[in-house]
């Protein structure tokens, strides 16, 4: 059975992996399991919902610095926030996305799937 997982996303990220000028969403944690292929995005605040899924191509795992030369040209992130982010950690995460799409209408985490918004990830059914 495939999972689902539910990140979320600053507004302004998901906004780029929308319109696909962002290939990579960066974590420094990642999911565990490996059945999982679908990403539903939760806008964080001001948003504050559901606003679209994408399909896991594949997941870069590595030193953040080998880790942004492989993800650089298209990672929706400036250099400087990128290593910020990744700041005091040895591993990072890149989800490569293969395809987007964007719900027509918000989707509340907790009406749509009796789950509280994330701080970082939760699975889905």
């Amino acid at each position: 059975m495939e999972m689902k997982v539910l990140l979320s996303i600053k507004p302004e990220y998901a906004k780029l992996i929308f319109n696909q000028s962002k290939k990579y969403e960066f974590r420094r944690v990642i999911f565990k399991n490996q059945k999982v292929k679908t990403v539903l995005v939760y806008a964080s605040s001001p948003v504050k919902g559901i606003i679209g899924e994408f399909e896991i191509d594949s997941i870069i795992s590595n030193a953040p610095d080998l880790l942004w030369e492989q993800t650089k040209y298209q990672s929706g992130i400036k250099k400087n926030k990128f290593f910020k982010y990744f700041a005091n950690k040895e591993i990072g995460f890149a989800i490569k996305i293969k395809s987007v799409n964007q719900y027509q209408e918000l989707l509340c985490p907790r009406e749509n799937f009796s789950v509280f918004p994330p701080q970082s990830f939760c699975y889905l059914r």
